[in-house]
């Protein structure tokens, strides 16, 4: 045997015994996977307007350092890309081009916002590249049939603006409805869904009054709601703005029925900023367990083991550190049931695995779902009271009725 076939014939045992090892030879169809690493990417405003969610980010990447530090999934450690988009469209578009056409990712993996993901969905499904547990409400990409390979991880702005107003009808029927909303298809979305779900009774919303995320404050705004008469307010809004809101609602010595988004609802992005005492009594939409309620201590407990090893900096009272943890955690169970079979297209099926599925972290009536046929992950939400300390629990969950047509 020459010296060239001695080499080839080493070379072919090789090849051999890492499959009989089960560390198969990668297919060539696998980006962002290599035996021993898989590539993920996402981008996270953390910069900008949006900044105060992005430690749903540093959650993430402290996770899959601890998942790493136990062996990784399969023998493989995770590796998240995480990039700056400013929550800035142009910027997340250039960002995501980055992570697919020059790291060659697996996936991207819970971008947050709905102008940067409405900005790359197409850009992505084209490509054939699975978005997964993005972080948006809006229903725009959880249309399956329009992007089949985009799935979403928040309450989805039509059931929890059909919650409000089935809370609204219910314990409210004759309000005066008056909605602050913020001039993009974040707020559009939600002024549009509460007045369907609202249904024969859309007349009761008197006032809509939007505002520019570039704008410094929004007392103009407030000050028309209360001109108006309305004595019910929504507030589809940002952190900063949800909290100039409240504050500038106490300072004018109004007392509305004033509910906030679950996006809005933060203690520490949203409360605590705008005043515990100015924000007493202020309703919400949750999904989430509280982390600050020593009921669910018990719940929480493995959750604030891992945030106190892995992410001490942080603060693990915030909800938005449990999105991450649980997006997180629904993530490493996809690629560990994709074993060594880490297309693009099986992570895609086990994507799609997630029916009604219930986690210890949500509100009992709870669940996520993702199948084929229905990205819309929370199809019931949890009316809640924040009494100057804490949120408080106002009846059970509510699972709405969708409007005819849905």
């Amino acid at each position: 045997m020459n010296r060239l076939s001695n080499r080839l014939f080493k070379t072919l045992i090789s090849m051999a015994a890492l499959v009989l090892s089960g560390e198969a030879v990668l297919a060539a169809d696998m980006p962002g996977v290599t035996a021993t690493e898989i590539k993920l990417g996402q981008t996270m405003p953390y910069s900008g307007p949006a900044s105060a969610y992005s430690i749903v980010g540093r959650a993430e990447v402290a996770y899959f350092n601890m998942i790493n530090d136990q062996g990784g999934v399969n023998g493989r450690k995770i590796k998240l890309i995480s990039l700056d988009d400013a929550y800035s469209p142009p910027k997340a578009v250039e960002q995501v081009r980055k992570l697919v056409e020059e790291d060659e990712v697996l996936a991207i993996f819970s971008m947050l916002g709905t102008p940067p993901i409405l900005a790359t969905a197409k850009y992505l499904n084209s490509r054939g590249v699975p978005q997964l547990f993005s972080q948006t409400g809006s229903s725009l990409p959880a249309n399956v049939k329009e992007y089949p390979l985009t799935t979403i991880y928040s309450m989805p702005f039509r059931t929890e603006a059909w919650i409000m107003g089935a809370y609204i009808l219910k314990n409210k029927p004759n309000a005066k409805i008056g909605i602050l909303y913020q001039n993009d298809e974040f707020g559009k979305g939600y002024l549009r869904f509460f007045k369907q779900g609202l249904g024969d009774k859309a007349s009761l919303v008197t006032q809509e009054v939007a505002y520019d995320i570039s704008s410094p404050t929004i007392d103009s705004q407030i000050i028309q709601l209360k001109n108006s008469g309305v004595d019910t307010v929504i507030t589809a809004a940002t952190p900063k703005f949800a909290a100039q809101a409240i504050r500038k609602i106490y300072e004018l010595d109004w007392k509305p029925t004033h509910l906030l988004i679950n996006a809005a609802s933060s203690r520490e992005a949203v409360l605590k900023p705008a005043g515990f005492e100015q924000a007493k009594g202020v309703l919400a939409v949750n999904f989430e367990l509280f982390t600050d309620d020593p009921a669910y201590a018990d719940k929480y407990k493995d959750y604030f083991a891992f945030m106190k090893k892995w992410a001490p900096n942080e603060n693990p009272y915030e909800l938005a550190a449990v999105n991450g943890y649980i997006s997180a955690q629904f993530m490493v169970e996809i690629l560990k049931k994709c074993g060594n079979d880490l297309t693009r297209e099986n992570v895609m099926k086990y994507a799609n695995d997630f029916p009604e599925v219930p986690h210890p972290l949500l509100f009992p009536g709870v669940t996520y779902n993702a199948t084929a046929t229905d990205h819309t992950p929370f199809h019931a939400g949890q009316i809640t009271r924040f009494d100057g300390d804490k949120w408080i629990l106002v009846g059970e969950a509510i699972r709405p009725t969708p409007p005819t047509g849905e």
